[in-house]
Protein backbone atom coordinates (compact mmCIF):
# COMPACT_ATOMS: atom_id res chain seq x y z
CA UNK A 1 0.00 0.00 0.00
CA UNK A 2 1.39 3.24 -0.61
CA UNK A 3 2.34 5.94 1.62
CA UNK A 4 2.34 10.32 1.65
CA UNK A 5 5.25 11.15 3.96
CA UNK A 6 4.72 14.29 5.34
CA UNK A 7 7.56 16.09 7.37
CA UNK A 8 7.27 19.22 9.39
CA UNK A 9 9.57 21.42 10.93
CA UNK A 10 9.78 24.32 13.63
CA UNK A 11 10.08 27.44 12.22
CA UNK A 12 13.83 28.98 12.12
CA UNK A 13 12.74 31.74 14.69
CA UNK A 14 11.67 29.06 17.14
CA UNK A 15 13.95 27.66 19.59
CA UNK A 16 14.32 24.10 19.43
CA UNK A 17 15.16 22.48 23.09
CA UNK A 18 15.07 18.86 21.73
CA UNK A 19 17.84 20.03 19.30
CA UNK A 20 20.43 22.14 21.67
CA UNK A 21 20.36 19.40 23.95
CA UNK A 22 21.02 16.74 20.86
CA UNK A 23 23.83 18.38 19.55
CA UNK A 24 25.34 18.98 22.86
CA UNK A 25 25.46 15.07 23.31
CA UNK A 26 27.39 13.99 19.67
CA UNK A 27 30.10 15.43 20.75
CA UNK A 28 30.01 13.30 23.95
CA UNK A 29 29.46 10.19 21.71
CA UNK A 30 32.27 11.16 19.41
CA UNK A 31 29.70 12.69 16.50
CA UNK A 32 31.86 15.77 16.08
CA UNK A 33 31.03 16.69 12.86
CA UNK A 34 27.97 18.11 13.44
CA UNK A 35 27.54 21.86 14.28
CA UNK A 36 23.53 22.20 14.60
CA UNK A 37 20.67 19.93 14.81
CA UNK A 38 17.09 20.84 14.23
CA UNK A 39 14.46 18.28 15.27
CA UNK A 40 11.24 17.66 13.52
CA UNK A 41 8.39 15.10 13.00
CA UNK A 42 7.60 13.19 10.30
CA UNK A 43 3.99 11.27 9.68
CA UNK A 44 3.34 8.23 7.50
CA UNK A 45 -0.09 7.92 5.68
CA UNK A 46 -1.32 4.84 4.51
CA UNK A 47 -3.76 5.04 1.46
CA UNK A 48 -6.04 2.10 0.47
CA UNK A 49 -5.50 1.86 -3.57
CA UNK A 50 -3.89 4.69 -5.79
CA UNK A 51 -2.42 8.06 -4.93
CA UNK A 52 -4.69 10.76 -6.99
CA UNK A 53 -4.29 14.63 -7.08
CA UNK A 54 -7.31 14.47 -4.92
CA UNK A 55 -5.77 12.55 -2.05
CA UNK A 56 -2.53 14.25 -1.78
CA UNK A 57 -4.21 17.15 -1.84
CA UNK A 58 -6.41 16.06 1.60
CA UNK A 59 -2.93 14.94 2.67
CA UNK A 60 -1.33 18.75 2.23
CA UNK A 61 -4.37 20.34 3.69
CA UNK A 62 -4.39 17.64 6.72
CA UNK A 63 -0.64 18.79 7.02
CA UNK A 64 -1.47 21.73 6.84
CA UNK A 65 -4.32 21.98 9.60
CA UNK A 66 -3.88 19.37 12.07
CA UNK A 67 -0.43 17.61 11.58
CA UNK A 68 1.51 20.64 12.07
CA UNK A 69 0.94 23.91 14.16
CA UNK A 70 1.38 26.69 11.41
CA UNK A 71 2.59 28.89 14.14
CA UNK A 72 5.44 27.73 14.99
CA UNK A 73 6.23 24.66 12.64
CA UNK A 74 6.47 24.77 8.38
CA UNK A 75 5.36 21.91 6.08
CA UNK A 76 8.93 21.41 4.69
CA UNK A 77 7.53 18.09 2.15
CA UNK A 78 4.65 16.18 1.23
CA UNK A 79 5.74 13.15 -1.22
CA UNK A 80 4.16 9.88 -1.86
CA UNK A 81 6.28 6.89 -1.17
CA UNK A 82 5.43 3.55 -2.87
Amino acid sequence: MPRIIVDVMPKPEILDPQGKAIVGALPRLGFDAFSSVRQGKRFELTVEGEVTEAILAQAKEAAATLLSNPVIEDVVNVEVQD
